[in-house]
């Protein structure tokens, strides 16, 4: 520290106010504002000022806020989840509906000479809706008819195309001349005298739903009870349901 009569200087610190070399003049000036990370503790008025730094310590809370589930990726996530499940609830194939527009009975006849059989034709007008957007090729339609759960005999019908969210028709015959009735002869005996003959008819369509590349196999199956007065020749009782 170098002194002076004149003036007063200190290189090393730079900070220090001059010394009043005047008794009679002004107060030295304030000291200028002291930055926000010092702290200056006076010790008295004419002293000098000791500065001591301040250690900030900032800690990093950690977020604790909670996602909302509405934000906007959260949303594009659930709306293409959604389109796919809709997508494939909607395109992915179906079986066909399958129902009877129309049932005949065309010829009825019991022989029991030399033994018990049956000849029976019904024709068969069958309706085929087809609930998907996709065309449907069936390969071909097969019907069959039965006897207290025995099978007398079936017919295997041509194919053809439905196609999307469209409806067709399609005909079938069914001819049967004299199949023997063996086992449950006695019950046809019974049947022939009640007045009713009960038959079963079921009807069973298999195809291909054409989706995009694939081939997607479906199908479609419905019965029918018939009951046959024999004194007439008719139909009396009918009911079709899908299987």
């Amino acid at each position: 520290m170098a002194k002076t009569s004149d003036s007063y200087t200190d290189s090393s610190s730079p900070f220090l106010s001059p010394p009043n070399t005047h008794p009679y003049s002004a107060p030295p000036p304030p000291p200028p504002p002291l930055p926000s990370y010092y702290s200056a503790i006076p010790t008295s008025p004419s002293d000098t000022y000791i500065f001591l730094p301040v250690r900030f310590c900032l800690r990093r809370r950690r977020s604790l806020r909670f996602r909302s589930p509405c934000s906007s990726s959260y949303f594009l996530t659930l709306s293409l989840l959604s389109f796919l499940l809709l997508s494939v609830f909607f395109l992915y194939p179906s079986d066909p509906d399958l129902s009877v527009a129309r049932l005949n009975l065309s010829r009825f006849h019991v022989n029991t000479s030399p033994a018990v059989a049956l000849s029976i034709s019904i024709g068969l007008d069958l309706k085929i809706r087809n609930p998907d957007f996709f065309s449907i090729d069936y390969s071909h339609l097969n019907s069959t008819v039965m006897y207290r759960g025995r099978r007398l005999g079936s017919v295997t019908s041509q194919g053809g195309h439905v196609r999307a969210r469209g409806v067709s028709y399609v005909q079938a015959e069914l001819n049967l001349d004299a199949v023997r009735i063996i086992d449950d002869v006695f019950y046809l005996i019974e049947d022939i005298a009640s007045g009713l003959i009960p038959f079963e008819t079921q009807t069973e369509i298999v195809g291909d739903v054409h989706l995009f590349f694939l081939n997607v196999p479906v199908q479609g199956k419905i019965s029918c009870s018939v009951g046959v007065n024999p004194q007439t020749q008719s139909i009396i009782k009918q009911d079709c349901y899908p299987v």
